[in-house]
């Protein structure tokens, strides 16, 4: 499949959706349209589940898919824990941890992959744990702001003990990914 066939493949294009949906999730929520941006952010959600059961069932997994999924994700989740936190509703410390370790692992896949061509970088159990943390997280900030009353106390509940998941999962598998590295270059340079 040629770069351009890899970009219209359709599991792709709904990754872009993706990426495109980022910027009016985030004006919809500073703007204060919480229903708004919470449905914009469950839409995103839907098409980061769908994409890779679709490109299986229509045989259009493509390498660009494997890197530009998981670009969405961290764009996504990195910028709406930024905002977030703009807005003092999640604390500080989580949203630069989980910014940080995002862009730590964008920035060290990109410069392992321009200076040695690694190209293996598929999440561990704790970053999946993790996202799924993050994404719990968001969803719950969100919920606190939409739903009545009646339910504030459980989804309140449930934002805490995600935004403490979060933050120690984002640590251990930054740490983790750390020594993934680390033993993925050992075995690069075992094989020299």
């Amino acid at each position: 499949m040629t770069r351009f066939q890899q970009l219209r493949a359709f599991p792709n294009q709904l990754t872009l959706l993706r990426l495109c949906v980022v910027p009016f999730i985030v004006i919809t929520l500073l703007d204060g349209h919480n229903l708004t941006a919470f449905i914009l952010l469950m839409l995103a959600g839907i098409s980061d589940g769908l994409d890779g059961p679709i490109a299986r069932w229509l045989h259009q997994s493509t390498v660009l898919g494997q890197y530009l999924d998981p670009i969405a994700d961290k764009l996504l989740l990195s910028t709406l824990f930024l905002v977030l936190m703009q807005m003092h509703l999640i604390p500080t410390y989580v949203a630069v941890l989980v910014f940080s370790r995002d862009l730590g692992i964008l920035l060290i896949s990109a410069l392992l992959y321009v200076t040695m061509g690694l190209r293996d970088f598929r999440p561990s159990i704790f970053g999946k744990l993790n996202t799924l943390t993050q994404i719990i997280t968001v969803v719950a900030v969100f919920l606190a702001n939409i739903i009545s009353l009646s339910w504030l106390p459980y989804v309140l509940t449930v934002r805490t003990y995600a935004l403490q998941a979060t933050a120690v999962l984002t640590v251990t598998s930054a740490v983790h990914y750390v020594w993934l590295v680390g033993h993925r270059l050992n075995v690069v340079k075992a094989h020299d």
